[in-house]
């Protein structure tokens, strides 16, 4: 599924009705709706444009490492086993 708005954009939103604007009145402006604000003031609320761009690659250098380990334990384990 894509995604409409990144969360640099999302942020920027939440950002804005911090800064008093009517939360009808910003989905009404930037075309989403008041659920869609609500999710995301639960998900990214009090997160900065900084915090949200790291975080990504954050879990991706996270996720490598996982994978890495993985294969390196699969790898050992075969040796293992070929040479029985």
């Amino acid at each position: 599924m894509k995604k409409r708005f990144s969360e640099e954009q999302i942020i920027g939103f939440l950002k804005e009705a911090d800064g008093g604007m009517p939360v009808v009145e910003l989905c009404r402006k930037h075309g989403f709706s008041n659920a869609s604000y609500y999710k995301w003031k639960a998900k990214f609320g009090g997160m900065d444009v900084s915090d949200g761009a790291g975080r990504g690659e954050q879990e991706n250098s996270k996720l490598k490492r996982l994978l890495a380990d993985a294969l390196l334990d699969n790898a050992a384990l075969k040796d293992v086993v070929s040479r029985k």
